[in-house]
């Protein structure tokens, strides 16, 4: 049974990983979709952040909002080890989306 509310912080970075973005949606998978294909102009656009390198999943939208202000806060050191604790080589996760959204 799908879950009615779940919420996602996220973090992209372009491919030569010299910039990062933390976001946060109920939509991983369409988030995800709308940065790469630059659909909503902005800072992700501005930079061409579209490689998906690192997820939270969140029951609460509280606490995600409480979590993505928190990661926004760190500095780019903290980030990148948060993000290799997961996802070592820092690879592109959307390309394992088939249907994912809760």
């Amino acid at each position: 049974m799908k879950k009615e509310h779940c919420y996602f912080v996220y973090i992209l970075t372009n491919y030569e990983e010299t910039t990062f973005y933390i976001g946060m949606t109920h939509s991983l998978v369409r988030r995800t979709k709308e940065h790469q294909l630059h659909i909503n102009k902005g800072f992700s656009d501005k930079y061409n952040l579209k490689k998906l390198v690192y997820y939270e999943f969140f029951d609460s939208v509280q606490d995600a909002i409480n979590r993505e202000k928190q990661l926004k806060n760190w500095h780019r050191e903290w980030k990148l080890n948060l993000i290799k604790t997961l996802n070592p080589t820092l690879r592109d996760l959307s390309q394992d989306f088939t249907e994912f959204d809760c």
